[in-house]
């Protein structure tokens, strides 16, 4: 699923370097590259799944190298 809930995104091998820069209690046997270049993981909550942005520790969301030179 995308952020609207449509399916969507690559699953991918998440890079060491992403995984280092992932905050905690995320869920990064889930992550998917979705079309806006940055990472997103499935969030299970107590009545449903949820696609969330990958964030730092920090709250920055993680996007690849492209997505930030485009911004």
């Amino acid at each position: 699923m995308d952020a609207s809930g449509r399916p969507g995104g690559a699953p991918v091998n998440l890079p060491a370097a992403v995984q280092d820069l992932a905050g905690p209690n995320q869920d990064l046997s889930t992550v998917r590259l979705m079309d806006d270049g940055c990472y997103w993981y499935r969030h299970q909550g107590p009545v449903e799944a949820t696609m969330l942005p990958l964030r730092t520790a920090a709250g920055n969301p993680i996007c690849t190298s492209a997505t930030a030179e485009a911004s």
